[in-house]
C-alpha cells in the first residue's frame, strides 16, 4: 500500500510520542512524518523507523502536501491552525475538546461508532480519555439491551494532565519520602499520596467540565440523548492509566453471565476476573496495553435492572493515541481520506 503524508501536532508531549510509538508498531502507511511542536521544542530529535527525525516548529508552510494531522497539543493550538489545515487539505484527528461537540464534526470511537468517521470535513474528534474507556466497555452492552442510566465513578491518573504533572507525581513522592513538603506547579494540589476532586472548571450545575465531557460526548457517540449519564471524576496518584467503577442500569433485568460473555468477545476488550483471588483490572495491568480491561462484573443489588462493572484502561493509548491512529487506519482503509502522493 502506497504510504500517506502524515504530521503529528504536538509531537513532543506524552500523547504525541506515543503517536509516534503507535504509527511504527502498527505499520501505519508513511510516505513521509512530520514532527511538529512549539518553537522551544523545535530541533528536538525522535527515532521512526531507524531514522532520526528533527522536530519542526508548527508552520503554514508544513502542512502543505500532508494527507492527515494528528494533532494533540491543546485546544488553543488546534484551533489557531485548524483552518490552516483544513485548507491544505489535510484530514485533522484531534485529540482536544475542541471541536467535540459541533454538529458537523464527528466524534469517533472505531469500535462503537466507525461511520461517523466518513461524514467528515476535514476534522475528525477523539473524545475525552475517560468517555473513550466507558464507551468501548459500555457499547457491546447496549446494543443487546440500551443502557438506560450510567453513573460512572472516575479514578484519573496523572498522564491525563499530561508527560509534566507525570514527572510531578513522581518529584513530589520522593519529596514526601524524604520528609519535605510536595510542591504543586503542574496540578492546583499535591497528586502524590493525595487525590482529589477534578479540577477542570466548574459550571453551574456543580458539575465540573471533565465530568460533562462523559455526559455530552456518550450521547454523541451512541447516538441518542436517551442515555442519561452521570459522573464524578477524581484525580488520583497513579502515574498512567485510568479506573472507572460503572452502574449502569436496564430497562429490564440484564445478566450478569450474559454480560460476561458479551464482554468476553467484544472488540476492544480484555475480560480480566479472578474473583478466588479478588483480582480485578488495576492500571498497573492497563499500563502499555491496547484494551480496555474489564472485571468485577456484578448484580446491583440495590436495583434488579442495573449491573456494576469495574474497568482500567491506558489512558494515553486507548484513551487518546491509540484511538487516534485507529481513526487514521479507519480512513486508509474506508478511503475517506484522499492522497495528495505516494512514495
Amino acid at each position: 500500500m502506497a504510504g500517506y503524508r502524515v504530521a503529528i501536532l504536538g509531537a513532543t508531549g506524552a500523547v504525541g510520542t506515543e503517536l509516534l510509538q503507535l504509527l511504527e508498531e502498527r505499520q501505519f502507511p508513511i510516505a513521509e512524518l512530520k514532527l511538529l511542536a512549539s518553537a522551544r521544542s523545535a530541533g528536538q530529535t525522535c527515532t521512526f523507523g531507524g531514522e532520526t527525525l528533527t522536530v519542526e516548529a508548527t508552520t503554514a508552510e508544513a502542512f502543505k502536501g500532508v494527507d492527515i494531522v494528528l494533532a494533540s497539543a491543546g485546544g488553543s493550538t488546534s484551533k489557531a491552525w485548524i483552518d490552516t489545515i483544513v485548507a491544505a487539505g489535510a484530514v485533522t484527528i484531534d485529540n482536544s475538546s475542541a471541536f467535540r461537540m459541533r454538529p458537523d464534526v464527528p466524534l469517533v470511537v472505531p469500535e462503537v461508532n466507525p461511520d461517523a468517521a466518513a461524514n467528515h470535513e476535514g476534522i475528525i474528534a477523539n473524545p475525552n480519555c475517560t468517555t473513550i474507556l466507558m464507551a468501548v466497555a459500555t457499547w457491546p452492552l447496549h446494543l443487546v439491551q440500551p443502557i438506560q442510566r450510567i453513573v460512572a465513578a472516575t479514578y484519573q491518573s496523572a498522564s491525563g494532565a499530561g508527560a509534566r504533572a507525570m514527572e510531578e507525581v513522581k518529584v513530589q513522592s520522593r519529596a514526601i519520602l524524604d520528609g519535605g513538603e510536595p510542591v504543586a506547579e503542574i496540578l492546583p494540589y499535591p497528586l502524590a499520596f493525595n487525590l482529589f476532586p477534578h479540577n477542570s472548571p466548574l459550571g453551574p450545575n456543580g458539575y465540573c467540565e471533565e465530568e460533562m465531557k462523559m455526559v455530552n460526548e456518550t450521547r454523541k457517540i451512541f447516538g441518542t440523548e436517551a442515555v442519561r449519564v452521570t459522573a464524578t471524576c477524581v484525580r488520583v496518584p497513579v502515574l498512567r492509566a485510568h479506573s472507572e467503577a460503572l452502574n449502569l442500569e436496564f430497562a429490564e433485568p440484564f445478566s450478569v453471565d450474559r454480560a460476561r460473555e458479551i464482554l468476553k468477545s467484544a472488540a476492544g476488550v480484555t475480560l480480566l476476573e479472578d474473583w478466588e483471588r479478588n483480582y480485578f483490572p488495576m492500571p498497573i495491568d492497563a499500563s502499555g496495553k491496547d484494551n480496555v480491561l474489564v472485571g468485577r462484573i456484578r448484580q446491583d443489588i440495590s436495583n434488579p435492572n442495573a449491573i456494576d462493572l469495574w474497568l482500567c484502561g491506558d489512558q494515553i493509548r486507548k484513551g487518546a493515541a491509540l484511538n487516534a491512529v485507529q481513526i487514521a487506519e479507519l480512513l486508509v482503509e474506508k478511503g475517506w481520506v484522499k492522497r495528495k502522493s505516494a512514495r
